[in-house]
């Protein structure tokens, strides 16, 4: 499960009855990506938006919410993450929240109109036994009818069985940036790291969402590298969460320079360009972008936003303006609570 040998850039094709931009087929060469960044902006919409509806009902919205059942204490240093221990956020850590507090939770979420319930928690790898508590929880979550995701760091290929065998249906665990910046990043884990615990999750039977975070100092040719990634990856994500960095005081990243909007807008655009059957979804940092940046987004191809008071423990646009500006937009919200993806920090992943 490793991205594909670089291939030279390919022109793009026309679909022979819309006229539209064809999705290439990959692999995925870091300059055809950085290619497709590099194109004006309005360009680069109409062929997202082409591509987007080709696969996609248009104006289809997945609302997606996420609940932390383990916070804080991780021993990883991301340098992004508030939840990792050496570093002075105000997150303190918690215990595992015990089955019946999940329960409630889910059911509200399903009398509230989900249809899937992610739950995040704070390890760099779980241990054996934490996978057992996991699977009592997914297993309980399961008995509401609900769908069940779980971002829990790193896994072994036993622990991944163990949780398709639970009755996990979807695992969130992101690349976050490209290779060659990632040791800028976070030096407790590498890069292959991550991409093992997805063969895992893959051979087990797991739907994988997986993304990363812009924002966080990387170069322009590190974003194309990253969408490289994830849609060489064999089959790419089921789900691509696209996280634009929450600065938190106390993380080595707060001082980054926030993303330019529009180059985020280019993000969105070009992972539903090249993962045209994924869920894109606008995740981390939305509150910081405002209205009209996040409508670019959904004509860029996003469609799935976290929905919710906070992500893990990081803020998050207010509900009922969520759902003003899906009105005021046209657009067709439905809820689910979770994931068939899922994103944001859990220590392990886009916070």
């Amino acid at each position: 499960m490793t991205a594909s040998t670089l291939a030279a850039p390919q022109p793009v094709q026309l679909h022979r009855r819309t006229g539209a931009p064809a999705p290439q087929q990959g692999p995925w060469s870091i300059p055809a990506v950085q290619a497709l960044l590099d194109k004006p902006l309005t360009d680069l919409l109409w062929q997202a938006q082409a591509v987007h509806r080709q696969h996609w009902p248009a104006g289809d919205i997945e609302l997606a919410t996420l609940l932390s059942v383990k916070t804080g204490g991780c021993p990883e240093n991301c340098g992004y993450c508030p939840q990792a221990a050496e570093f002075d956020t105000g997150v303190k850590a918690q215990k595992l929240m015990e089955v019946d507090e999940v329960v409630r939770a889910a059911q509200a979420a399903k009398d509230a109109g989900a249809t899937r319930f992610c739950m995040g928690a704070a390890w760099r790898a779980p241990k054996d036994r934490d996978i057992e508590k996991v699977s009592a929880l997914i297993g309980a979550v399961k008995g509401l009818g609900l769908q069940t995701c779980a971002t829990l760091g790193m896994l072994e290929s036993h622990q991944a069985q163990a949780l398709k065998d639970a009755g996990l249906d979807y695992y969130n665990h992101n690349l976050d940036t490209a290779p060659e910046y990632y040791t800028d990043v976070v030096s407790s884990r590498q890069y292959q790291d991550r991409l093992d615990t997805l063969a895992h999750v893959r051979a087990a039977g797991i739907s994988v969402c997986c993304g990363g975070i812009v924002g966080m100092g990387e170069a322009p040719v590190h974003r194309a590298g990253l969408i490289a990634q994830l849609a060489n990856l064999d089959p790419y994500p089921e789900s691509v969460p696209i996280n634009s960095l929450v600065r938190v005081p106390g993380t080595p990243l707060a001082d980054s320079e926030p993303i330019d909007p529009f180059d985020f807008v280019r993000m969105i655009a070009v992972a539903r360009i090249t993962m045209p059957k994924a869920r894109v979804r606008l995740s981390a940092g939305r509150q910081q972008l405002g209205d009209a940046v996040q409508a670019l987004c959904f004509l860029a191809g996003a469609n799935s936003i976290f929905y919710g008071d906070k992500l893990l423990v990081t803020g998050n646009p207010d509900v009922e303006a969520d759902v003003q500006l899906l009105a005021k937009l046209g657009l067709n919200g439905h809820r689910t609570t979770a994931q068939d993806e899922e994103a944001v920090c859990s220590c392990n992943e886009s916070c």
